[in-house]
């Protein structure tokens, strides 16, 4: 009896030896085939240029892989996500995913390390850095605008100029209507709110018109307070156009609020 327990125990451990060298041999095998690779087309962009961004990998045919997570990029957006591609060579396949992306936060950032998981094992992409800044400033060079002015039928604009005139009006009386309701010792200031007359790019044109004027008349004048007015303009337009407040937002949310608008993505980018 103590004989035949001394040999299964030596046949049991000659088995879990066998199954443990297995294991290590094809986890070897697995670690000198798979290959992970991650490369951009350019590592230096202007804020809201577009970036390619492709992911590789070549592993035996008889493995499964759990591709790399591409939910989110920390500083980076995507804009077109391509299809996964297939190639066989030989006794492997490669698979070749290609993105395009961009990034609105000047500065230089890091594409992370993508893990590309099999069975228990990541095989991990390189980083890349890469470098985001706003266009040179040139104090010389004239703005210029994307769109000529566009004409506009007055006849399209006839209901409309009757729709506010009677809304206006109806205003009008129900200001008097509760002014009069209102009973007070001492009469209180009348305050008028200034109205553009003015459309909000005919203001947004004269606000420049007029930064362009003063830029002629100075030899040289200053990077940060020449965007920092241009900026303004802008958020002026904006909160004209949408009747969003845009003043004490920052640059980025500025940019995520005017995304969620109806505004096409290639004029967006154009844009930012």
């Amino acid at each position: 009896m103590n004989y035949r327990n001394r040999l299964m125990t030596k046949l049991s451990r000659h088995i879990t030896g066998c199954f443990l060298l297995t294991f290590f041999f094809i986890g070897s095998i697995h670690s000198q085939t798979v290959m992970v690779k991650a490369s951009i087309d350019r590592n230096k962009i202007m804020i809201g240029e577009p970036i390619e961004l492709v992911l590789e990998a070549s592993m035996p045919l008889s493995v499964t892989a759990k591709w790399f997570p591409t939910d989110s990029l920390a500083h980076f957006e995507f804009i077109q996500k391509g299809k996964i591609d297939t190639a066989l060579v030989g006794d492997l396949k490669t698979y070749t995913q290609t993105f395009s992306i961009t990034s609105f936060d000047s500065g230089r950032w890091a594409l992370p390390s993508l893990p590309l998981e099999i069975g228990n094992r990541f095989y991990l992409t390189d980083s890349l850095p890469v470098s985001v800044a706003y266009s040179n400033f040139d104090p010389k060079q004239d703005y210029h605008d994307i769109k000529d002015i566009i004409e506009v039928s007055a006849e399209d604009l006839r209901y409309i100029n009757w729709a506010i005139a009677a809304l206006g009006l109806l205003s009008l009386l129900a200001i008097i209507y509760f002014m009069s309701r209102k009973v007070k010792k001492t009469e209180a200031p009348v305050v008028r709110a200034v109205v553009s007359k003015l459309t909000a790019y005919e203001e947004a044109v004269q606000a420049l018109e007029e930064i362009r004027k003063e830029k002629s008349v100075a030899a040289a004048i200053d990077s940060k307070l020449y965007h920092s007015r241009l900026n303004d303009v802008l958020r002026q337009f904006v909160f004209r156009k949408t009747g969003h407040a845009t003043m004490e937002k920052t640059s980025n949310e500025l940019m995520f609020q005017l995304k969620k608008t109806a505004l096409p993505q290639d004029e967006f980018i154009r844009l930012a």
